[in-house]
């Protein structure tokens, strides 16, 4: 089990960038694929990025393919999100997910933090 915080949302003028973290408690960090979701208002939930264990394989969304770029540091039990070149429709809370095994696209996750919002005004 692990327990995750995302940080680092806000306001941000479209074209704009930023970093979101997730900080995880779990003592095998390395041993979870993670990943990155998005809820805009009004929507459903939907697949943005994952990681594998050791960094090596990654995927996107199409929405965010070459803008966003999803990296993790196992020393630090932090994953990361940078997303340039935002945009109104990048608008959404943000959610940490992790589970064992590989990255599976769009899901399932186990375990989830609590979301961090980033708005791009219009």
């Amino acid at each position: 089990q692990v327990e995750l915080v995302e940080s680092g949302g806000g306001l941000v003028q479209a074209g704009g960038s930023l970093r979101l973290s997730c900080s995880a408690s779990g003592r095998t960090f390395s041993s979870y694929s993670m990943g990155w979701f998005r809820q805009a208002p009004g929507k459903e939930r939907e697949f943005v990025s994952a990681i594998s264990w050791g960094g090596g394989s990654t995927y996107y969304a199409d929405s965010v393919k070459g803008r966003f770029t999803i990296s993790r540091d196992n020393a630090k039990n932090t994953l990361y999100l940078q997303m340039n070149s935002l945009k109104f429709e990048d608008t959404a809370v943000y959610y940490c997910s992790a589970r064992l095994g590989p990255p599976v696209v769009p899901g399932p996750y186990d375990y989830w933090g609590q979301g961090t919002r980033v708005t791009v005004p219009s």
